[in-house]
């Protein structure tokens, strides 16, 4: 008897679903900004809308599809990636927001956010440093981490709608 994997290869436990009204739009951008691959396997209806995609981003598997008659339902995404300012610049130029300009936060990550032209977050982020206990501790009561930590969330972001 063969043992099938219950997660496919190349899979994780948790794969995000991107629903929106431009799929293919949206694939561009996650080429340009992330060098995300289409993995093939596009699903088209009769209209044009895309009823299924996936894309690698990293080493993780985005599943996305069209759904023109639903209201928006923005995805917020976290990536770790090798470099924050290069990342960001890159989604930038592929036609991404910022929204929060890298930061050092307390637990030992640089991180920034961007927003896409078809309305959904990302959060893109580097460890720089692990952090024990301890140093978390003391980070809570340091000034230039309370003052990083206010920026971040002072700058929420709320989808239009």
């Amino acid at each position: 008897m063969t043992t099938v994997n219950p997660i496919p290869e190349g899979y994780h436990s948790v794969t995000p679903w991107i629903i929106g009204h431009d799929t293919a739009g949206l694939m561009d951008f996650l080429a340009d900004a992330f060098d995300a691959v289409d993995l093939g396997g596009r699903v088209v209806d009769e209209h044009g809308n895309i009823g299924h995609a996936e894309m690698r981003i990293g080493d993780s598997v985005v599943m996305m599809f069209d759904k023109p008659d639903w209201p928006p339902t923005p995805a917020f995404l976290r990536l770790y990636v090798p470099d924050v300012e290069t990342a960001l610049k890159q989604a930038v130029a592929a036609g991404g927001t910022v929204v929060t300009e890298p930061t050092h936060l307390f637990w030992g990550d640089i991180v920034a956010r961007v927003h896409d032209p078809f309305g959904n977050l990302y959060w893109l982020q580097t460890r720089i440093e692990e952090v024990d206990e301890a140093e978390l501790g003391r980070r809570f009561g340091d000034e230039k981490f309370t003052k990083a930590l206010e920026y971040v969330q002072s700058s929420l972001f709320r989808p239009a709608g």
